[in-house]
């Protein structure tokens, strides 16, 4: 419990008694703060990540997006009245905040992954213990500081750092902790969920995903080498919501592979502060092995590498974008999270082999598909079993609108309306003998 001392319930229960409106004025000051720093914090990011500079500013915008929405959001926690079926009483729903929060975050969106889930949390009245990854805690501690200077009492957003298995342990053993938010791989959300139980909290995990780009036959081809583009690459494929697998169907396979080969040529690898750099390095030497790995296995059982499929010349953690052909669905490649600038080509006949191939998997977070084709659209969206669609778009994520997955890519929303009731409790009162 040591670890958790910066739990006061002095400063719980005085954040908890401030107006929604007061609350809202100091998230606001806070996001203002962040954008008036958002060159520095960019800096800041691009120095413990590796992300290019112009990536990590574009995080830091859109990580305070979830700031202001939260502000916003605050003076709208509305309860509720159910008309009574006994004339003398009156029944009410009440919104309450949850508590404690611990919210646990990852290293590959070292600012958004943070604000996504502390500004609902704050909106809503509860107080945040983070627990950033090891690989940025600076970015973390920089938020915080501002939050500070933005008039947020000191106990209300903590920062715990340390070793990783001794503060989840700390936050889940803790009584005082109602509620556990996550970012990370489904491994280590499965224990966080399961360590959970033993004091009944509350869990929202947004664990790993396995997102399948479908391109059909109809796409527009140049809409959809843009959007696929942006969603595998992006931070050097290293997002949940990456696109893992790319499925393409025959009759515009060959265009689509040649036009994408070209392009992936001409993307330039270096430190995230070099002109013109849109690949900077993975994050460390774990997460090339894991690449390599993978990379083996799919050339073992008959894939080509066309592209890429080493290390960078740069040296250390740096990865040549990679295009890899005839790929199969039950390569080991196809069915775990890749994290990295590898873009393995799949190809399919049918819009219901699409479908199958994309489904045929355990997780179920984003998934893309380009057409023109409005029924399709329509038709392939609903059946794939993922909590995110992109429909001729590759970058889906926004602070407004509910970002999560289903099957054993996580529990919960975070983001818009539906993320704030993640850490709300719903209370029903019953008002009797009014007559």
């Amino acid at each position: 419990m040591g670890l958790l001392t910066c739990i006061s319930w002095i400063v719980v229960k005085a954040w908890k008694k401030l107006t929604a409106a007061d609350r809202s004025k100091r998230l606001r000051k806070w996001y203002d703060l962040i954008m008036a720093h958002k060159e520095e914090l960019g800096q800041l990011i691009t120095l413990e990540q590796g992300k290019p500079l112009k990536e990590a500013i574009g995080e830091v915008s859109y990580g305070a997006g979830f700031i202001e929405f939260a502000a916003e959001e605050a003076k709208r926690v509305y309860g509720d009245i159910i008309p009574s079926p006994l004339p003398d009483r009156r029944l009410f729903v009440l919104k309450q905040p949850v508590g404690v929060v611990g919210a646990i975050t990852p290293w590959n969106f070292p600012l958004a992954m943070i604000t996504r889930k502390v500004g609902p949390a704050l909106a809503c009245g509860c107080t945040v213990v983070i627990k950033p990854s090891e690989l940025t805690p600076l970015t973390a501690l920089a938020a915080a500081q501002l939050s500070l200077e933005a008039g947020i009492p000191p106990g209300v957003v903590n920062v715990v750092m340390g070793n990783a298995s001794g503060i989840g342990e700390a936050l889940l053993n803790s009584p005082k902790v109602r509620k556990i938010t996550f970012t990370g791989s489904t491994a280590v959300g499965k224990k966080l969920m399961a360590g959970s139980a033993e004091t009944v909290k509350k869990v929202s995990l947004e664990l790993g995903g396995n997102a399948p780009c479908i391109v059909f036959d109809d796409a527009d081809l140049e809409v959809a080498l843009k959007g696929t583009l942006a969603t595998k690459f992006r931070n050097s494929g290293q997002t949940c919501v990456c696109a893992n697998r790319i499925l393409v169907q025959e009759g515009i396979y060959s265009k689509f592979a040649d036009s994408f080969l070209k392009a992936v040529q001409d993307m330039k690898v270096g430190e995230g502060f070099g002109e013109g750099v849109v690949q900077g390095p993975l994050i460390n030497e774990a997460a090339v092995q894991k690449v390599e790995t993978l990379i083996q296995d799919a050339v073992s059982k008959g894939a080509k590498v066309v592209l890429g499929g080493k290390r960078h010349s740069l040296g250390m953690t740096f990865y040549e974008p990679t295009v890899i052909t005839d790929v199969k669905n039950e390569m080991r490649i196809s069915t775990e999270e890749v994290f990295g600038p590898v873009a393995p080509l799949l190809k399919f006949k049918t819009e219901e082999e699409a479908i199958h191939m994309a489904n045929d998997t355990n997780a179920g977070l984003a998934a893309y598909i380009f057409t023109t084709n409005v029924q399709r659209s329509w038709r392939v969206s609903e059946a794939l079993e993922y909590g995110i669609v992109g429909v001729n778009e590759g970058l889906v994520s926004t602070e407004v609108a509910p970002f999560g997955g289903v099957k054993q890519s996580g529990l919960g929303r975070e983001g818009s309306k539906y993320g704030m009731d993640e850490y709300l409790e719903i209370k029903y009162v019953c008002l009797g003998n009014l007559s």
